[in-house]
């Protein structure tokens, strides 16, 4: 082979090569293209995700604090209602206290009173004996209409069963309903281990209490 076809073959190897070099970088070049094209897509829609769910967690965060301040001041709400109706009842039983009070100031009002809750609570004694205690002030009073008392408590075993029973009764002067009471009778028996407290204080706490819900309803009616 003389050197001009020698040179001619080297020049279509060169020529070959080339163009496959050319072609494989073109191959490369294209699936450099096309995996850039891919991890762009994958990339974006990573982003759309975490943007979508950053919303979701967002948007589900603003309902919770909504239902939170919402539940919280409707709670607010019917506490302050509640404490306001409270007011209401306690301003009423401190009304009836005044009352109370005005109502035994009649001497005559607070005997027929007295006669009653001792009477009373003799009927759930049912004992021979029974000390009645009652404040300092209303000593008199008491020591007045013990035998009355006594009497009508008889008469009603009487009617009720047919049985003669009485009860003696004292005041006890070592024991006094406190001062700052509004009144009543507290009954002891058997050395002051049973006692009955019929002071109004806790009749009007009683009644209070359970006539709670009639209260509500005719003071509250669309509550």
């Amino acid at each position: 082979m003389d050197a001009a076809a020698a040179q001619s073959q080297i020049s279509q190897m060169i020529g070959f090569i080339a163009s496959e070099a050319k072609d494989k970088a073109q191959e490369i070049t294209k699936k450099g293209e096309e995996e850039f094209l891919i991890e762009v897509h994958r990339l974006i829609t990573e982003q759309k995700e975490k943007v979508r769910q950053g919303y979701e967690r967002k948007a589900k965060q603003i309902e919770t604090d909504y239902a939170i301040r919402k539940s919280t001041a409707i709670n607010r709400q019917r506490l302050e209602k509640i404490k306001a109706r409270q007011e209401v009842v306690v301003t009423i039983a401190k009304d009836v206290e005044v009352k109370l009070g005005e109502s035994i100031k009649a001497e005559a009002t607070a005997k027929k009173l007295y006669t009653d809750l001792i009477v009373q609570g003799l009927l759930m004694f049912l004992e021979d004996e029974v000390d009645v205690r009652c404040r300092e002030k209303d000593v008199k009073i008491v020591e007045s209409i013990l035998s009355d008392a006594s009497s009508k408590y008889a008469q009603m075993i009487k009617s009720e069963t047919g049985a003669n029973k009485t009860c003696k009764l004292k005041v006890d002067k070592q024991s006094f309903v406190p001062a700052s009471s509004l009144g009543g009778i507290t009954l002891a028996c058997n050395d002051g281990k049973i006692t009955i407290d019929n002071t109004l204080d806790v009749r009007l706490k009683l009644v209070m209490e359970q006539d709670k819900p009639a209260i509500r309803k005719l003071l509250f009616p669309n509550a």
